[in-house]
């Protein structure tokens, strides 16, 4: 079972991946907003953390930064959840050593076969 952290202020986006993700096995938490998905992360050290690019507090780009910089967190996996275009997303997540992008809407039939994927390609480095 793998730790996943949903940093996600829309209410509706979060409790749609937090179901899919449990229902495939996943030990979830939610954190609506930046500030509250930091402390979540810092004290569970997650093996994943989902984060929204525009939350109302810190910005997604800010927050994967600062995931980066902790060593703790060095083999957690941070995927932008976001619905920015594809390919800017893509750009951004590259800037902040993001492992990937899982654009909105989901496919809900693919979702956790996705981040599932995330964590075991981080595992194996």
């Amino acid at each position: 079972m793998s730790r996943i952290i949903v940093i996600e202020d829309n209410p509706d986006n979060a409790r749609m991946a937090s179901k899919l993700l449990r229902h495939a096995g996943h030990d979830v938490s939610i954190a609506e907003d930046g500030e509250m998905g930091l402390t979540q992360v810092l004290e569970t050290i997650p093996d994943l953390v989902l984060v929204d690019l525009g939350l109302p507090d810190i910005d997604g780009q800010t927050i994967m930064a600062m995931i980066r910089q902790q060593a703790s967190l060095e083999k957690t996996s941070i995927i932008a959840f976001t619905a920015w275009p594809e390919e800017q997303a893509q750009e951004m997540a590259k800037a902040y050593g993001c492992d990937g992008v899982i654009t909105k809407p989901i496919d809900t039939r693919r979702f956790a076969e996705q981040v599932s994927a995330y964590i075991q390609n981080k595992a194996k480095l």
